[in-house]
């Protein structure tokens, strides 16, 4: 090992480095791992582990039924983990929405195919002078053409 890798990796694990924030990290790792196992599959996949202090876990669920769902299972939750060997008194469960990725917000723009754009022009034709005739001159005037 490099000297410089044998430093960083013995700061990691002293107490007084970046061990503490390692074997707290190490130890959320088990605990997800516990939680999958012990929680039924559905909460398992709407909720995640957070957070582990003082003997309770912080369960974050992605809406408020699940969290209801995961509140009436939390006497199971903490007699599971004490089963496999965490000191757990207790289960605190938040509702904590998933971070909805910017590219997901984005919508990309879909174009008009030409029988499409020719329906619509024709509609607009015969429409008289009203809101519904200026809305469809402003769809088409912005709409991309499929070629």
């Amino acid at each position: 090992m490099l000297p410089m890798q044998k430093s960083l990796e013995n700061y990691l694990e002293a107490a007084d480095g970046a061990g503490k924030v390692l074997a707290h990290a190490k130890l959320l790792m088990k605990l997800t791992h516990l939680y999958q196992e012990i929680a039924p599959a559905h909460l398992g996949q709407t909720s995640s582990l957070a957070n582990f202090k003082s003997g309770t876990i912080v369960i974050h669920a992605v809406s408020g039924a699940a969290a209801a769902k995961l509140r009436q299972l939390a006497p199971t939750l903490v007699d599971g983990f004490c089963k496999r060997g965490i000191e757990c008194n207790g289960v605190q469960i938040k509702v904590q929405a998933r971070k909805i990725s910017i590219q997901s917000m984005t919508s990309a723009q879909k174009p008009l195919g030409s029988r499409a754009r020719r329906e619509l022009e024709g509609l607009r034709d015969s429409l008289p002078n009203a809101p519904l005739r200026t809305a469809l001159e402003t769809l088409l005037a912005r709409a991309a053409t499929k070629e």
